[in-house]
């Protein structure tokens, strides 16, 4: 089977805008402060505790957060970015894209650093059916290691695979580390530090299918 595997968060729904907003419900105007300061701590918390839920992650990388800028956080407000994760707006693109891949015949699968609970709520947004999910839960660990990768690998056994994802750390280099074709959706306009990993990259899902179909590199 063909299969077409998608990292979500930063590449199927917004990832910033929904944890910029969210940090400016409990710390109004301290989102994009908190957002960038979030971003410094997240991996290290996931490689302190591999198999720590997602949600206790996004808890404790913004406590982290909220103490280096000196904002404060009640104890009650640490689960907000767990309550609106839900709700982050997926990118417009993303029904199109994902319509076309499917109506040509590839699989699709989500590999995240998530929670099952948490992207059983996401799915619904995403309108378009996934054939598999592969979850930290199910990992038992966080990108960037190949975890997901190897219970996803052993599980489908698929006959052509392309993983598609925004992060060069998480995705991009563990694809690579295992000879998966890739498609690196830069979003922001970021410089690869390892050109030599980076196969075929677009600024967003349009041309997708395009992309996938014949392996086109930049």
């Amino acid at each position: 089977m063909r299969w077409v595997t998608f990292d979500c968060f930063g590449t199927l729904v917004d990832w910033r805008h929904g944890l910029l907003t969210s940090a400016d419900l409990i710390a109004p105007g301290q989102g994009a402060r908190l957002l960038e300061a979030y971003n410094r701590h997240e991996h290290a918390v996931q490689a302190e505790s591999p198999t720590l839920r997602y949600r206790h992650v996004l808890a404790e990388a913004l406590r982290r957060a909220c103490q280096d800028e000196k904002v404060e956080l009640n104890e009650d407000d640490a689960g907000v970015l767990a309550a609106t994760l839900p709700y982050w707006p997926v990118f417009p693109e993303v029904g199109a894209e994902l319509s076309a891949l499917r109506a040509a015949g590839w699989n699709l699968a989500l590999l995240t650093n998530c929670d099952r609970d948490l992207i059983a709520e996401t799915l619904r947004r995403l309108h378009v059916p996934f054939d598999a999910v592969v979850t930290a839960e199910d990992a038992r660990d966080y990108k960037p290691s190949t975890a997901h990768f190897d219970v996803f690998r052993r599980s489908h056994e698929p006959s052509a695979w392309v993983h598609v994802a925004q992060s060069y750390f998480h995705d991009m280099v563990p694809a690579h580390r295992l000879g998966i074709r890739r498609v690196w959706i830069n979003r922001l306009g970021e410089r690869a530090p390892d050109e030599t990993i980076i196969q075929t990259v677009l600024p967003d899902l349009h041309g997708l299918l395009t992309a996938v179909q014949d392996g086109r590199r930049p």
